[in-house]
């Protein structure tokens, strides 16, 4: 005569804690997805990740240690088909109503929580998209330099075309986006009859402005050579000739300095009238 064996069931309060745990888990990822879309802060990411995780790990952990049966089972090496009555235990684990690995809530609660952390790992991805704002792709071509944006010296004040005397270099920063790593650049004026390349972003009676990051390694491009027009990046010793639309001529750069196109506005302070010719900073990106 077979002998039915009956799986005792979990405590209602085993399954609540298991399903709120998932819940908590798919909160957690929700919530990542949300700070993320909107702009992303690290520190609450990194919460909402650690909620997700943890409340996943938790439900795991109570559902392994309190419905599963575990431990303390010993057979002999001798009758390796086991007893009738272990046969009918494991099938009950697998076909009893109130089997753990049956339980449709904490089922569909693991599956949710599953998805939402999927869904939410879907979400830095998107920043690699061309037209996402927000990810490097856009922030590599684009900086705070744009039409109307005014050129700032180093102490904050807006610069006027007189303020840049010949044979001299003046660092600018745009305005609204001096803390921009991407954004610093240089006024010089030189002698247009000079010029053996037009500046591909134009000149202003031969005023020009350049971006101060090396195309090598992205130093800062500080040491002219007054009556040369060469400019030396003393990092790697690149050298930029301002008279050839800062073309590289020594040195490991091989891309020139991107050029920012300017104007005077209204208020006689000098304006960009668009974004750098080039993304600034190091070209290894745009190798073949």
């Amino acid at each position: 005569m077979s002998r039915r064996v009956r799986v005792p069931a979990a405590p209602p309060t085993v399954n609540g804690r298991i399903i709120l745990s998932f819940l908590f888990s798919a909160a957690g990822a929700v919530g990542f997805a949300v700070t993320y879309g909107l702009g992303g802060q690290t520190q609450w990411e990194g919460a909402c990740l650690g909620v997700a995780f943890a409340g996943l790990a938790t439900g795991l952990a109570i559902w392994g240690r309190r419905l599963v049966p575990v431990g303390g089972y010993v057979e002999e090496h001798e009758g390796f088909t086991p007893p009738p009555a272990e046969q009918a235990l494991t099938a009950a684990v697998f076909t009893a109503p109130d089997s753990p690995i049956r339980r449709r809530g904490l089922l569909a609660t693991l599956g949710l929580a599953l998805t939402a952390l999927g869904v939410a790992g879907l979400f830095p991805l998107r920043s690699l998209l061309p037209w996402d704002r927000t990810g490097p792709v856009r922030a590599r071509r684009d900086t705070p330099w744009g039409p109307g944006v005014r050129l700032l010296t180093v102490d904050g004040r807006p610069l006027r075309p007189a303020d840049v005397p010949a044979g001299t270099v003046v660092g600018v920063f745009p305005e609204g986006g001096t803390e921009a790593g991407d954004a610093p650049a240089f006024a010089v004026r030189l002698q247009p009859e000079r010029f053996s390349r037009p500046p591909s972003a134009g000149h202003l009676a031969g005023l020009v402005v350049y971006s101060l990051l090396c195309t090598h390694a992205g130093c800062p491009v500080r040491l002219y050579l007054k009556g040369t027009g060469r400019l030396l990046c003393p990092c790697h010793q690149s050298s930029f000739d301002l008279f050839a639309d800062a073309a590289p001529v020594a040195g490991p750069a091989a891309r020139p300095l991107p050029g920012l196109p300017i104007e005077v506005g209204p208020d006689g302070y000098l304006r960009a009238s668009g974004d750098f010719t080039t993304p600034p900073g190091a070209g290894f990106w745009s190798r073949r």
